[in-house]
């Protein structure tokens, strides 16, 4: 028997603050770089989160680390798990 802990199925993602004048909420820009299909280079796509931050802690600039959760609001289903790095 092995005790190892279970993964939950949640993922986690890395990226910028762009946003925290809400209260309890930070809007996160997640880069990601694919490669085009037809042309073979790569491109950057972005997208933004809002993830529940309780302690309104973290500031515009900060990267941090997101992950999946429960609904919390219409458009909030992610909640931030550590700063990676500050302003």
């Amino acid at each position: 028997m092995t005790t190892e802990p279970k993964s939950t199925g949640r993922r986690t993602l890395t990226g910028r603050v762009v946003s925290d004048k809400m209260d309890k909420t930070v809007t996160i820009e997640v880069s990601r770089r694919v490669k085009h299909a037809k042309y073979h280079k790569y491109v950057t796509r972005t997208k933004k989160y809002k993830a529940h931050d309780e302690a309104n802690q973290y500031a515009v600039d900060d990267v941090v680390v997101i992950k999946e959760s429960r609904p919390l609001s219409r458009t909030k289903r992610w909640v931030v798990v550590d700063r990676v790095t500050a302003v």
